[in-house]
């Protein structure tokens, strides 16, 4: 399972790519739920013939159902689904609804939780490489843990995403996926072509239309000259390093102070620079946790999520599997829904 997060970009009049997500893609299922919530709240307003502007999300039933396919091709109707999970889980909700539609979906298929230190506590593998947790055969691993260093308190943690990568169950993401996710791959990918490797000549052109400008900061001639152009003018980039989960990115005049420091050293290495999107500008209601509400200036990130299911050499299939929508404050950088700087919206089309 996976997300592609886009900026509008008012420059360039194209969804323009901020970044994939492979490990942890959230908030499937409280996106579907907010498109409910404000098809209701249309009709509370007697405004049945605006909800046709809002596109159907189906995003929980398009991930479970990627998970159950999963879980049907490992091919054994007694193992498990595990959710490796953080330690204390904050988005819990949107985690239990993927457990609940997977049991209205197929009731024949039961869902644990563990964390890591669980996995190394009571984890082990058969001769055959078959995960067993607890008792139970895990035949799918979903990931909503592991993607943050903090998450791996000890070696013990590190055995254990070793024994679930060399485990014959099914990931999500698997460590090749989870790498692939990296802003560093993203940044190589959209080299010029790069893409033809993997895609159709038309195909290549159609989807580097998606990507901006991203540069490499490697110690070479090249990341010389991007550190260069970062420094001299900051505000058009966003400088991002090899992290998940929001809040770890760096902008505007920070982002000079940060290369000040490493611009001669390889740590610089850990980071990308890519261009900054400047999505329109628009003015809606926040509503949130012990805030006036009031009309504000807002930008909008859409998510397209996605699954796929496949081998090295095959790929079984890859689908669509809903939206999501992300609204924040046009003024701040990072717009996280839990931190409280932004919240979970809805499409809404016109022409």
């Amino acid at each position: 399972m996976f997300r592609c997060d886009y900026f509008y970009s008012v420059p360039s009049q194209i969804a323009q790519q901020v970044e994939i997500n492979t490990i942890a893609s959230s908030f499937g299922a409280l996106a579907a739920r907010i498109s409910v919530m404000h098809r209701y709240v249309l009709g509370e307003l007697r405004k049945p013939e605006l909800l046709g502007h809002l596109p159907e999300n189906d995003a929980l039933a398009g991930l479970c159902g990627g998970m159950i396919a999963a879980w049907d091709a490992y091919g054994c109707p007694k193992a498990v689904i595990l959710f490796v999970v953080e330690d204390v889980t904050y988005n819990i909700c949107d985690q239990r609804f993927h457990e609940y539609e997977i049991r209205r979906q197929r009731p024949d298929i039961h869902v644990i939780r563990r964390n890591l230190t669980q996995i190394s506590q009571q984890g082990c593998l058969t001769s055959d490489k078959r995960l067993i947790i607890d008792g139970d055969e895990i035949a799918v691993v979903y990931f909503r843990a592991g993607y943050e260093p903090g998450q791996y308190h000890s070696e013990a943690e590190w055995e254990a995403r070793l024994t679930v990568e060399r485990s014959k169950a099914i990931k999500s993401p698997s460590i090749h996926y989870h790498l692939a996710g990296t802003k560093k791959v993203q940044q190589e990918i959209a080299r010029p072509g790069v893409l033809n490797k993997f895609l159709s000549d038309s195909e290549a052109k159609l989807v580097s239309q998606l990507f901006t400008g991203l540069y490499t900061l490697d110690m070479s001639p090249e990341g010389d000259q991007a550190v260069q152009m970062a420094m001299e003018n900051p505000e058009r980039f966003v400088l991002k390093p090899q992290r998940e989960g929001g809040g770890n990115n760096v902008y505007g005049q920070e982002i000079r102070t940060v290369l000040e420091k490493i611009k001669d050293s390889q740590e610089r290495e850990a980071y990308i620079l890519m261009d900054r999107i400047r999505p329109p500008i628009q003015q809606n209601y926040l509503i949130r946790a012990h805030e006036p509400v009031k009309l504000v200036e807002v930008v909008s990130e859409l998510g397209i999520f996605g699954t796929i299911l496949g081998t090295a050499k095959d790929i079984q299939f890859s689908k669509f599997a809903g939206h999501m929508l992300r609204t924040k404050l046009s003024s701040v950088n990072e717009g996280g829904v839990a931190a409280g700087l932004g919240a979970l919206d809805s499409v809404f089309l016109f022409d």
